[in-house]
């Protein structure tokens, strides 16, 4: 049994023994880190390649908003407006009429004393008379000369004479009566009346202020002095000028609403009248005017307003938010990403600007997707990965983007 238990003992390893163990430690620890440092560079040349793909966020056009609001500056003016001016030189001995005050056509504003009228209307008067006096004369002499007319008191010569010379005398009778209705209306322009219903808005003469004759031209003379304004405002033309870009706007049936600035609470309704039909080469408008009923007179000539549009617009054309644009010296650009995760980049034509939003005419369709906030260094076929696929803009979204238009209401 002492033989077989001997037998049974492990061995003693020597110092080769132990060397080849330490060796084989030694190697397996050294194959386990290249190992690990294999994986650790695979592990990072993974991530930087990873990282190296731009990280995007897609949107997808939207239609368009129904309307844009449109918001231009105005001017509020009278229906009617008349600046009077005397036509008679002379005093003014009264007035009857104030600031404010409302008045009816042919109500007395003003009296003027024109002494110098009253005697050359009583002058045509007296070379009336005489005339008539003259023209009777003739008449008789006439027709007694007619019925001596064949004999051989008076000859056919002098009958003639005296018929042309009643005649003569009837011409000089209309021309004097001429003068007297001249001098007539005249004393009437002694009164200077309301012309129409309307309000009195200037009176800028008073008692004892001599006055020139206008004249029937005003601006040539340069010398007759506005006595009074008359504006008649049961309603109100407002004048807008329309930019070129919005023009086509004007046609019968358009309506828009007024904001002045004492009334913020309160908005008018205006309908569209009439425009220009011609531009303003200097700054590409055209004069709109619109007519607000104004029975309460809120509306005053002269105010400033803020004219307020909703310009209808075609749904059909794609909104997309302005983050979306790329502008390089090629020109306005979108980068679209194909089912390959590939940028394609195209060339857009832009059109009215919403503010967040802008329309485009041309260059995309409703199922591209389109990144949003694209770098500047994104280039054409480059390889995105797509972290986060926002939603494209909601109809509701849509529509709201186009309030921001008051301000800008023009095209991109």
């Amino acid at each position: 049994m002492s033989a077989n238990r001997e037998a049974t003992l492990p061995r003693r390893l020597g110092p080769r023994g132990w060397l080849l163990v330490l060796a084989l430690v030694a190697g397996g620890v050294v194959a386990v880190g290249v190992a690990q440092r294999h994986l650790q560079m695979v592990s990072l040349r993974d991530v930087a390649a990873d990282e190296a793909v731009p990280q995007v966020q897609l949107v997808s056009p939207a239609d368009g908003p129904p309307v844009r609001a449109l918001t231009l500056p105005g001017t509020v003016r009278a229906y009617h407006a008349a600046p009077i001016y005397a036509q008679v030189s002379g005093y003014v001995q009264h007035w009857y009429k104030d600031y404010g005050a409302p008045v009816k056509a042919g109500d007395l504003l003003a009296t003027i004393d024109a002494p110098t009228v009253d005697e050359q209307y009583q002058s045509a008067l007296a070379d009336l008379g005489v005339a008539q006096t003259d023209y009777r004369l003739a008449q008789l002499t006439a027709r007694r000369w007619q019925a001596l007319a064949g004999t051989q008191a008076v000859s056919q010569q002098e009958v003639d004479v005296k018929a042309a010379d009643a005649e003569a005398q009837g011409a000089k009778v209309k021309a004097a009566s001429h003068q007297v209705a001249r001098y007539r209306v005249l004393e009437g322009f002694t009164q200077i009346k309301a012309p129409f219903d309307g309000v009195v808005t200037s009176r800028k003469t008073d008692v004892g202020n001599y006055v020139n004759a206008a004249g029937g031209d005003v601006g040539s003379r340069g010398s007759a002095d506005e006595l009074f304004s008359v504006a008649d405002i049961h309603e109100v033309r407002v004048f807008v000028s329309v930019p070129q870009d919005d023009a086509a706007i004007l046609h019968p049936g358009l309506t828009a609403t007024l904001t002045l600035p004492q009334y913020p609470q309160r908005q008018f309704k205006a309908t569209f009248d009439t425009s220009a039909n011609a531009f303003d080469p200097q700054t590409r408008t055209v004069v709109a005017e619109l007519l607000v009923p104004n029975p309460d007179h809120l509306l005053w000539p002269g105010s400033y307003a803020e004219v307020h549009f909703d310009v209808p617009l075609d749904r059909k054309t794609p909104v997309v938010p302005e983050q979306a644009l790329l502008f390089r010296s090629q020109g306005t650009q979108v980068a679209v990403v194909g089912a390959d995760r590939r940028v394609h980049l195209r060339d857009v034509k832009l059109g009215l600007n919403f503010g967040s939003t802008v329309q485009v005419l041309s260059g995309v369709s409703r199922h591209d997707r389109l990144v949003l906030s694209p770098s500047a260094g994104l280039l054409d076929g480059q390889t995105v990965h797509v972290v986060q696929a926002a939603a494209g803009l909601s109809p509701n979204l849509a529509a709201g983007a186009g309030k921001p238009a008051a301000a800008a209401g023009g095209a991109a």
